[in-house]
């Protein structure tokens, strides 16, 4: 039915309940016997009604609602429709007909008219929303979080027949609800009912519906709903709404994310701004995970210039389109470069003189660098010297390298050349104008050396999964965490310190192996094995974040510490620097010991 049909309609009925509405309030007021004065009465206040009325509906814009999701503020419109057109209407007539309509008529007259109004609407609403019933193909759901989002989840899931889940009853830690019903649902229990619920409900699905909880509330949640058969399901949390990166009707998978539960990074915002705002910054290895995102997130301060280099011009170019779409006043240049290319990083450095660096840009990939040692010296040794060179030269004010946990007592080459890199600018720091500073972490979830892109791989092919050693043990921060906290350490940067990341509790792999898996839909050793293959050459059974020599210090930021500066020649170690870049192309025994000789706590235990 055209539009124009269904208002005609509507308002053909709005009148008949009008007229319907007056008629009866005169033939009920004088027992079923009209005077012949106030049938002529009656008469005038439904012609007067009509226009009024009409009018009215058409003021408060109820011909232009959709009635099938009407709620409250709906009929609060109707009622001040009817109102003011009983009002209006009483008034004329008892003017035009010059005596006053019995109070009693205008009363009921009202009464009946907001009644029929409204019932013929939510009518509509409950014919075509109607609360359905589960249908046998429907799964159960059970949705913890009573509230505004949990009540919203439930009305869309009960009104959508294409819906392939039917929520059955709601869980919240808030006594008052316990017993009581919201959207027809009973609520259950709190968080310590859930195990219970499941099995006796038969439980199918776990909807997980508190945005504006906190990641260490959720992730308790999810550690309980994890011993269930049932498979989880989570609205996105506050902030990615009020930032527009989820939308709020958006149920997605819980994630590897969810279970950490680390509460959001604090930033100073005031101090960040004040070494960011209105500078070039330079960020190498732009197109990287941590690279990409350092972008992202230095973007949001307004830099005069960022400058993006990196070597690969298809990440590089992602990067570029995705800041262009999200910042377009941000100035920024694209640069396609290799850190390894000495001539080439003094060029840009000489054209855009960069007034805050971060350099990301290096080999990560334990195992490849095992086999291929000279190229992490290149990239990670030689390419970190280049930049930080060019830094003091062109006389730029902070010098951020991104570091790792695997350059404290290294097992691995990556661990060495990173450590030879936090060395190379602790000694530059001692004779330079530039602050230079390296951030040490560990792993990033989602980055494309971390392990859970490989077990999403291994599940989605059906297993198995492969895990290195039971005993395996790794921290883990996200990729904004990381970034934001990079960005914070920079603002305390004084000169030739190590920051060092809080990571949070140690998560054993095999464990998160596990989570993977049942998060999946999966049950691990049943549906899909898993299996230990040994640990590669370089890794460790336990990553360190912090050497002997450094003590701890802390900062303003309770998840940031300072390890205290070593002081090293600069002279010597480039030497020793110039020594190794002599043996490049030497037998991969004789390139670690000279690694060995930079670096006295590299356990070189290579095996080929």
């Amino acid at each position: 039915m055209s539009y124009s049909k269904k208002l005609s309609l509507f308002i053909l009925l709005d009148l008949i309940i009008v007229w319907f509405s007056i008629y009866s309030s005169y033939y009920f007021r004088f027992d079923e016997s009209i005077p012949s004065f106030y049938v002529h009465q009656c008469v005038t206040f439904c012609i007067v009604s009509t226009v009024v009325f009409t009018a009215s509906m058409f003021y408060f814009k109820l011909y232009n609602r959709i009635w099938q999701y009407a709620s409250v503020g709906e009929m609060i419109s109707i009622a001040k429709a009817a109102a003011w057109s009983c009002v209006i209407s009483y008034l004329l007539t008892c003017f035009l007909t010059y005596r006053v309509v019995p109070l009693h008529v205008f009363l009921r007259t009202f009464e009946t008219t907001l009644l029929l109004l409204g019932g013929l609407r939510f009518g509509w609403r409950i014919y075509t929303d109607s609360y359905r019933k589960k249908i046998p193909t429907q799964s159960k759901a059970l949705i913890i979080g009573a509230g505004g989002c949990g009540s919203s989840v439930a009305k869309r899931l009960k009104a959508n027949k294409d819906s392939k889940v039917y929520p059955v009853a709601f869980i919240d830690d808030n006594t008052l609800k316990h017993r009581q019903e919201v959207c027809g649902l009973p609520v259950l229990g709190n968080r310590d009912s859930i195990v219970e619920i499941v099995e006796k409900q038969g439980i199918d699905e776990i909807i997980i519906a508190m945005p504006s909880a906190s990641k260490r509330e959720i992730s308790k949640i999810i550690e309980i709903c994890k011993t269930t058969s049932a498979s989880l399901k989570i609205i996105p949390r506050i902030d990615d709404l009020l930032t527009g990166k989820l939308s709020y009707n958006e149920i997605r998978n819980v994630e590897v994310e969810d279970l950490l539960g680390r509460d959001p990074v604090n930033l100073d915002l005031g101090g960040i701004a004040g070494y960011v705002k209105n500078k070039t910054v330079l960020i190498t290895g732009a197109g990287g995970s941590i690279g990409s995102e350092l972008c992202r997130q230095i973007a949001r301060f307004e830099p005069a210039v960022l400058l993006l280099l990196g070597h690969g011009e298809n990440s590089i170019y992602s990067i570029e389109m995705e800041l262009s779409r999200r910042f377009p006043t941000l100035r920024m240049e694209s640069i396609i470069a290799d850190v390894q290319d000495e001539n080439r990083i003094d060029e840009v450095f000489g054209m855009y003189r960069p007034e805050v660096v971060f350099h990301a840009a290096a080999h990560k990939h334990v195992p490849l660098m095992e086999r291929n040692p000279s190229e992490a010296i290149k990239n990670n040794v030689f390419g970190t010297k280049h930049v930080a060179d060019s830094a003091d030269k062109y006389g730029t004010e902070r010098f951020v390298l991104i570091s790792s946990d695997k350059a404290v007592n290294p097992t691995s080459v990556m661990g060495a050349t990173k450590r030879i890199a936090e060395m190379y600018i602790q000694s530059l720091n001692n004779s330079s104008l530039t602050k230079f500073v390296a951030v040490r972490f560990g792993n990033v979830l989602g980055s494309r050396g971390s392990v859970i892109p490989r077990f999403k791989e291994q599940i989605a092919m059906g297993g198995p999964v492969t895990v290195t050693d039971p005993k395996m043990i790794r921290y883990f921060m996200t990729i904004p965490e990381a970034s934001q906290l990079v960005i914070q350490a920079g603002m305390f940067a004084e000169g030739g310190e190590i920051f060092i990341l809080d990571m949070g509790k140690p998560v054993n792999i095999v464990d998160l192996a596990k989570d993977l898996i049942r998060l999946s839909g999966f049950e691990s050793n049943v549906d899909i094995d898993i299996v230990f293959t040994g640990i590669r050459p370089g890794e460790k059974l336990y990553e360190e974040l912090l050497m002997d020599e450094e003590g701890l210090i802390n900062t303003n930021h309770k998840r940031i510490f300072i390890g205290k500066p070593v002081n090293l020649s600069r002279a010597s170690l480039e030497l020793a620097i110039k020594q190794l870049e002599k043996l490049i192309n030497e037998d991969q025994m004789v390139i670690r010991d000279s690694l060995k000789h930079l670096v006295p706590t590299f356990k070189n235990e290579y095996v080929s």
